[in-house]
């Protein structure tokens, strides 16, 4: 099981035809983070009911410059516990250098190295001639275009209270070489108890394609902080065999107090 790509999908990897296209993911500003936030993430899994630590991801952010731009570089860095390392071992790294101006990626790579299966695909973007280069090509894409990492950032950013429970969501996303037309579908505001406390949270769905881990449909949920911050607090999904969930379970340097927070469980 891929353990970044486990919490990038709980806001990435899904889709299903909007009604509009991209919506609010072009013109957002930035309002949610900062340069040297860093987020730890823990996956557990589980296939008789009890949970286990499967691995973790950590996520940085730093200000720096790319093409002469002032960008937002978003790491991604997932690994396997040791125990799992016996199964299928995996070590994952995914970047993303999203201009700050627009909060769309310039340029996006992705090196993972699951259970011996090797991926490495670099992307540069240009978004005013709607164009991809990837390391296996030359695209066209569609206007504000983002990857599954600055998705995830782009999305903090989304102002919620603009939705009602139901409201989808629209945006498009490159990855795999390909165009996937997707959205978040907002199901409204909840309290959830995670492995690190309690937080007032945003619940958001997303519609998955079915693959080798995840069915298809909307069982995947996901809450992030009902706060300035809009982190990315939990996910819940089945999966083939057994199910998972991704607790955020450490935090430094985020662009606001954590008001969400209720206290420890």
């Amino acid at each position: 099981m891929s353990i970044l790509k486990t919490v990038l999908l709980s806001i990435g990897v899904f889709t299903g035809h909007a009604s509009k296209t991209n919506g609010d993911f072009c013109g957002i500003k930035n309002t949610s983070f900062q340069s040297g936030e860093v987020v730890k993430m823990t996956v557990f899994y589980s296939t008789m009911g009890a949970y286990i630590g499967a691995g973790e991801a950590t996520f940085t952010t730093t200000l720096e410059r790319f093409n002469g731009k002032p960008v937002y570089h978003a790491v991604g860095v997932g690994v396997t516990y040791p125990f799992f390392d016996n199964f299928f071992k995996v070590t994952d790294r995914y970047e993303s250098y999203i201009d700050t101006a627009t909060m769309l990626p310039c340029k996006f790579i992705r090196d993972v190295n699951e259970g011996g299966f090797k991926i490495f695909n670099s992307v540069t973007f240009n978004q005013t001639a709607n164009t991809a280069v990837s390391t296996n090509g030359t695209y066209k894409i569609t206007n504000c275009m983002q990857d599954v990492v600055s998705a995830v950032y782009y999305t903090r950013n989304i102002d919620f209270d603009k939705y009602k429970p139901g409201d989808k969501i629209p945006f498009d996303m490159f990855l795999d070489d390909e165009i996937h037309h997707l959205y978040l579908r907002y199901i409204g505001k909840e309290k959830v108890k995670t492995k690190y406390g309690k937080f007032r949270a945003i619940k958001i769905k997303p519609l998955l394609v079915k693959g080798t881990i995840f069915e298809g449909g909307e069982q995947m949920s996901a809450w992030i902080s009902d706060d300035p911050n809009h982190l990315l607090l939990r996910v819940e999904s089945p999966i083939v065999v057994g199910s998972i969930k991704v607790d955020m379970m450490g935090y430094k340097n985020l662009r606001y107090p954590m008001t969400s927070f209720m206290g420890l469980k």
